[in-house]
């Protein structure tokens, strides 16, 4: 059961960078915001490489977390190639010195959490906080942009599935209340967005 939940949520989270890549340099956009792009590559990375160093948890997951970092590094690129037309006037010129600075401060509170809680906790802790974040900020993004350039309502349900899966698994199965509620929450913000998106696409296409 819990080989299959880790494939399952593997293979959604695979499907959700895929969808991003796709759109991002189909469409000239990035569709991961920029705070949870950054600690999710460096999650991906922190942990994947730590998993391979010290192999004592689930050799599985840290081959997946190595592919996801490969994809983010795909996504980072769409950021860096089309992301100045959505920042502030202010900062524009300077959208790819914003992009480094996210990526580095990222790198570091991944390790510190890492360094401090160890890698049982640190990896549950840091992914699903920054998991609701990234759901989130998917409703931010959703507000902010005019359009619905990088997104789908694919990316939303692939989302909700990939995490839903480990929610089960280390918040049920293996009881943690604290992941468990962590994951309901961000059940809750990923159905509220495929459910504004698919109603924003409706506004749209009915123009």
């Amino acid at each position: 059961m819990a080989l299959a939940l880790t494939l399952i949520s593997g293979i959604s989270w695979t499907l959700v960078y895929y969808f991003l890549i796709r759109k991002g340099f189909k469409e000239h956009t990035y569709g991961m915001p920029l705070w949870a792009l950054g600690l999710n590559i460096a999650w991906e990375t922190t942990y994947g490489i730590n998993g391979f160093i010290h192999p004592n948890g689930s050799s599985a997951q840290s081959v997946i977390n190595i592919i996801w970092a490969l994809c983010d590094v795909l996504i980072v690129v769409t950021y860096f190639k089309y992301g100045r037309k959505y920042q502030p006037v202010e900062l524009q010129n300077h959208y790819r010195l914003l992009g480094i600075f996210v990526l580095v401060v990222s790198f570091i509170v991944q390790i510190l959490l890492l360094n401090y809680f160890g890698v049982h906790t640190g990896a549950r802790l840091s992914a699903y906080l920054q998991n609701l974040l990234m759901s989130i900020l998917f409703l931010n993004m959703l507000f902010i942009r005019h359009g619905v350039e990088g997104q789908s309502v694919a990316i939303g349900i692939t989302k909700f599935i990939g995490t839903l899966a480990p929610t089960i698994l280390m918040g049920v199965i293996e009881p943690n209340p604290l992941v468990l509620t962590l994951g309901i929450l961000c059940a809750i913000f990923d159905i509220l967005y495929i459910i504004l998106l698919m109603v924003k696409q409706k506004l749209i296409a009915s123009k």
